[in-house]
């Protein structure tokens, strides 16, 4: 099921750190991989489904892809706003990611992920995602519809606003 516009989302923001740059100044590419797991973790504990609740329900789940836009170099010193947004959850895990210069606000850096689905006892790929994890996003779509609903009640009109999390 795609839910990008049910906006399951989180971020968190960081500096980027002098090991992290290349001889050209700007962060070496393989670093950005390392941005997106910072994004990919803020998410799946928003979810309340991070890598302690995975390994308790018995469950792994390996990147199976990955992609990456370059749009603007992040260099030594700047702030990073890393956003990772919930786009399938069924199936596979897949996460939009975007970065962003925190202090100009420039996007400079797309991203996807696939992750999939392997039982740790059994050693098995699944290609659905368990079920403890698809109730989780779906307790938690069901309480970001009821808060949409108050505050649209609040205000007095039918209109649902954009849904992000807290970031």
């Amino acid at each position: 099921m795609r839910i990008e516009d049910c906006g399951i989302s989180a971020g968190t923001e960081f500096t980027v750190e002098f090991y992290e740059v290349d001889s050209m100044e700007v962060v070496w590419h393989g670093n950005y991989v390392n941005y997106l797991e910072r994004a990919r973790r803020a998410l799946l504990d928003h979810i309340g489904y991070g890598y302690g609740e995975m390994k308790e329900s018995g469950y792994a789940f390996p990147v199976t892809g990955l992609s990456l836009k370059f749009i603007r170099p992040l260099r030594f010193g700047d702030r990073v706003r890393a956003r990772a947004v919930l786009e399938e959850y069924e199936n596979r895990i897949r996460i939009k990611y975007e970065l962003f210069n925190a202090v100009t606000g420039e996007l400079t850096t797309r991203g996807t992920s696939t992750q999939m689905a392997i039982d740790m006892v059994k050693g098995e790929s699944r290609f659905t995602c368990p079920r403890v994890f698809i109730d989780r996003v779906e307790r938690l779509l069901e309480v970001k519809a009821q808060a949409a609903g108050e505050r649209a009640g609040q205000n007095g009109d039918a209109q649902t606003p954009e849904g992000t999390s807290e970031f």
